[in-house]
């Protein structure tokens, strides 16, 4: 009976004995491409302060290609935070709330702007998912209607990096993360500029600004200037796994995002650290 029960107890695995802390002993197990789950999904993440925060100047017509593009693309739309929340940072950050109380909060805007999207394409059978249901139960739903929106923050909250007072992980890096994770066809990243500049079209002596028409995330990371996206993302893209590239597009200019789904160069392509499967 003792034979019997330590049979039982040993299951063998080629990671029985051995400390998943240590990458060389784990990496002939885990070092495997991973299988994509949705390859063809296609997951475009909208800016909350550059496209939500404009109101329904920028957001109808968006919401109108994005209606056009539901034949031809099963898409995951996640939204991005935007003035909102940055006010929230501000009296959360003068109340000294630590950063792993600040993210929830900026998250919840990103809800709010992911809520009023799907209302506004509830017409066409899309509807607003929570994270628990897009990491569970996100074919299902795509299998009964062409798109859904959720937020694209990731969902760290109280786990959020203490590693300064605003949270480093925002709706870019949540998008990506979700995107590589599902083994989706591509991401593109809708803005309110045509891409990444090599200076700040904005700042003074703007206008001299030039378009970088494709770069990597390693040249973007060692750029101090201003970028459209998170910091943070350019440091998750080194460990993709799937997506070889993202898109960043202008959301204001009708058609980017249609060309931009369609394969077509129409803004930044930021190539990331993934290989060829």
């Amino acid at each position: 009976m003792s034979d019997s029960a330590n049979v039982i107890k040993h299951v063998a695995s080629p990671l029985a004995r051995q400390t998943l802390l240590d990458r060389e002993l784990t990496s002939p197990v885990a070092g495997s491409q991973p299988i994509r789950i949705l390859p063809w999904l296609q997951v475009v993440k909208i800016g909350g302060r550059s496209i939500m925060d404009r109101g329904a100047e920028a957001i109808l017509p968006l919401v109108d290609e994005l209606r056009a593009l539901l034949p031809e693309h099963r898409l995951l739309i996640l939204t991005g935070s935007g003035i909102r929340a940055r006010h929230l940072y501000s009296v959360g950050l003068d109340l000294g709330l630590p950063v792993g109380s600040l993210a929830p909060l900026a998250a919840s805007e990103a809800g709010q702007n992911g809520h009023m999207l799907a209302a506004l394409l509830a017409p066409d059978g899309v509807s607003y998912i929570e994270h628990p249901t897009v990491a569970s139960q996100l074919a299902i739903h795509l299998s009964a209607a062409r798109a859904v929106v959720g937020s694209a923050f990731p969902p760290y909250h109280h786990h959020e990096f203490p590693i300064s007072r605003i949270p480093q992980h925002r709706a870019d890096t949540g998008a990506f993360l979700v995107a590589d994770a599902l083994g989706a066809a591509g991401l593109t990243i809708v803005e309110d500029v045509d891409g990444v500049y090599d200076t700040d079209p904005r700042a003074a002596g703007g206008a001299t600004a030039r378009l970088v028409r494709e770069t990597s995330a390693a040249d973007l990371a060692a750029h101090d200037g201003t970028l459209p996206v998170d910091r943070a993302l350019l440091e998750v893209m080194a460990t993709a796994r799937h997506l070889e590239r993202v898109q960043v597009v202008n959301g204001l200019v009708p058609g980017r995002l249609t060309a931009a789904l369609r394969g077509e160069h129409v803004g930044t392509i930021i190539r990331t650290g993934a290989r060829p499967s």
